[in-house]
């Protein structure tokens, strides 16, 4: 029984495995229709078909290819499990395990089977026979300005045509143009620009136009909700969850005053201050004398004032520790789950960044490095560093702040310098030159 009840739920299995290839293929079609729709037009996921960074169209194309590779799998799976069916003597339509069908029912599946075939069909004949390699130029928007190499190697045996002599004949793109070809694109843009016909034109400046106003948008608003959302959730995390626990805490260990020695010191040259200007005021009239048990009892209440105030700091300081973690997470929760997000706001960073003019990026440059790499840099270092101690609660260590100022803005610098050559020189030029120009 129990080899007869394996053997049935075998053959079950296999009868419906080109069902469920069909469908997972169907499935990653549809998901490649869904970018096409959602952000390419309709279009082929392609530079051609869009605004994007090269970034984006990589990024969006790494997820075409993996649907692509899923389908051509799962479509030799259906093949193969289906030929296995027909050999077989379980039924070659798969999902109907009876061998007697209604004839309706059975022409509605292949109907339906059919449809799906031709919408997978439809979907990856965009992505037949592309060129393998291809090089495009973008200019310092960030947008695609000329394809300038599009290879495709179809045959291994190919071979320039030649004439009758057996030289090769020198085609159209061999011969170098009397102007250059910058000029010539330039005429063109204008011809199509003036032309009263031209609606392909006019659709696409709208097109562009939708595009760019879409793209701002998300990137402002993933840019406001990248600040808003971890600023709101330190500030609950801390009022709500937080904050109350580490009180109770401190209320339940009243010995606990000071979290480092740097704020007992503090408090102490407080008290000490106080005592003196105590003593200064009697001295010089503005108060009466005042006995010792008097002192004493004017320093006994502000150092009952300094332990409830250093005591907060420390509930503070604390809670803004776990505050931030809190914060820090919300932050990589967006990060993790808004890679397209990320991708459209890189490309508008992009245009805005490379789209400024070659003296606002040099005058950008020099800003930022005299700001956090500049020869007066260590001072602002130095306040950031005590400003985040304090924040959380951390003693002040003057060797590590050193160390810290002597080695990070150096590698800053590195780093810069390193972007200036490997990228900005190549992408602009001009502002390197500028660059150089106005930073001696």
């Amino acid at each position: 029984m129990k080899l007869q009840k394996l053997i049935s739920g075998g053959r079950r299995w296999l009868s419906s495995t080109p069902e469920r290839a069909l469908d997972a293929a169907y499935s990653a079609a549809i998901k490649i229709k869904a970018i096409e729709d959602d952000y390419f037009q309709g279009q082929k996921v392609a530079a051609e078909s869009s605004d994007y960074s090269d970034s984006a169209i990589a990024f969006f194309r790494t997820d075409v290819d993996n649907y692509l590779k899923k389908i051509r799998l799962r479509l030799a799976e259906f093949r193969i499990s289906r030929a296995f069916s027909i050999f077989s003597d379980t039924p070659a339509s798969f999902s109907q395990p009876h061998p007697i069908e209604d004839e309706t029912s059975q022409y509605s599946q292949n109907l339906s089977i059919v449809e799906k075939l031709n919408f997978i069909d439809r979907v990856i004949s965009k992505y037949k026979n592309e060129p393998k390699n291809s090089l495009t130029v973008r200019s310092d928007s960030g947008e695609p300005r000329l394809k300038e190499k599009e290879i495709s190697l179809q045959k291994k045996d190919f071979t320039a045509p030649k004439n009758s002599k057996g030289t090769p004949i020198e085609t159209i793109s061999d011969k170098t143009s009397v102007l250059p070809r910058s000029i010539m694109r330039t005429f063109n843009r204008i011809r199509q620009e003036i032309d009263p016909q031209s609606q392909d034109s006019e659709e696409k400046v709208l097109k562009k136009f939708r595009q760019s106003r879409n793209k701002t948008a998300i990137s402002i608003r993933f840019l406001l909700i990248l600040i808003i959302v971890p600023l709101f959730t330190h500030q609950f995390s801390k009022t709500f969850l937080i904050s109350p626990l580490v009180e109770r805490y401190f209320i339940n260990h009243e010995q606990i005053i000071f979290i480092n020695r740097n704020l007992e010191e503090e408090a102490f040259i407080e008290l000490h201050r106080h005592e003196e200007h105590l003593h200064f005021q009697s001295l010089v009239g503005l108060a009466p004398p005042l006995s010792p048990k008097e002192v004493e009892q004017e320093l006994q209440q502000k150092a009952e004032e300094l332990a409830e105030e250093y005591r907060y700091r420390g509930i503070d300081a604390i809670s803004n520790i776990f505050a931030d973690i809190f914060s820090l997470l919300a932050f990589s929760l967006i990060i993790l789950t808004s890679k397209k997000e990320i991708m459209i706001v890189k490309s508008f960073l992009d245009e805005v960044v490379y789209g400024l003019s070659d003296s606002a990026k040099a005058f950008l440059i020099i800003l930022v490095t005299d700001m956090f790499v500049g020869y007066h840099s260590p001072h602002g270092w130095e306040v950031i560093l005590e400003s985040i101690s304090r924040h959380l609660g951390l003693p002040e260590n003057r060797d590590f702040n050193f160390l810290f100022i002597a080695t990070f803005p150096v590698i800053l610098d590195t780093v810069l310098k390193y972007w200036i050559f490997r990228y900005l020189n190549r992408i602009s030029p001009s502002s390197v030159a500028t660059y150089k120009n106005m930073n001696e």
